[in-house]
């Protein structure tokens, strides 16, 4: 028995100095091929060629592509230039007749006496009042000034005279033919009209408002006038 453990110990004994011959042996020759490559002489890199920037290329202009618009089959009239068609705005309306002038006052405040149209009653319009479609803007000895759609109308005082005949356009009736009957106006209590720059209010037209009252810290004022009653909105406490 002992001499079988003793030659395995001989043959293990002879495995472990193969090996470590072997592994001598491996470990040499990797030194020796280590010192090879490093002895050798070393290698110069490629020289690199110098830097050639690319041509660059030209910017597109219209000309050169003006040939493939004309020829577009896409477009029946082969046509690049867009026709723009520009619809011109509607005409102002006509402005209509001015009112006629009769005359005017400056007993407080400038008064002009006029009328819609020649056969239309006269009546005294303020500063600022509406007669049909023009606002009495300005009132002076040798124009008035209107205001009519935004716009600032001046006329002269002559322009605006009726110098016709009194009672030319009026048509003459027969003795037995009885006067048609005056048109009621409806009134209605409106209030204080627009503020003057004197500081009062005038009166609305067809305004049934009595006298004497207070409406928005304005009280109504009637007074006569050589051409008829008037009235204005002064206010309280002045």
């Amino acid at each position: 028995m002992k001499r079988k453990i003793v030659a395995l110990n001989l043959v293990l004994a002879a495995v472990v100095a193969f090996a470590g011959v072997q592994l001598r042996n491996q470990w040499r020759a990797a030194r020796n091929r280590e010192r090879a490559v490093l002895a050798a002489p070393s290698v110069k890199p490629p020289q690199v060629p110098p830097y050639i920037p690319l041509p660059g290329s030209e910017p597109a202009l219209s000309a050169s592509y003006n040939n493939i618009v004309q020829k577009d089959l896409l477009d029946p009239s082969r046509n690049p230039n867009v026709v723009i068609e520009v619809v011109p705005p509607p005409p102002p309306p006509p402005m209509p007749a001015l009112p006629r002038y009769h005359g005017q006052m400056n007993l407080d405040g400038v008064t002009a006496i006029l009328s819609d149209n020649a056969n239309a009653p006269q009546r005294s319009v303020h500063l600022g009042e509406q007669i049909g479609e023009f606002k009495l803007v300005d009132v002076s000895t040798e124009e008035l000034v209107f205001q009519w759609n935004g716009q600032t109308v001046r006329k002269r005082i002559e322009e605006l005279s009726d110098r016709s005949e009194p009672g030319s356009n009026v048509p003459v009736r027969s003795a037995m033919q009885a006067p048609p009957p005056p048109v009621p106006v409806i009134k209605t209590p409106l209030g204080p009209g627009e503020m003057m720059p004197q500081g009062f209010r005038v009166c609305n037209p067809n305004d049934s408002t009595p006298d004497g009252a207070v409406v928005d810290g304005f009280r109504k004022v009637s007074y006569s006038t050589p051409f008829g009653s008037a009235c204005r909105w002064d206010p309280i406490g002045k």
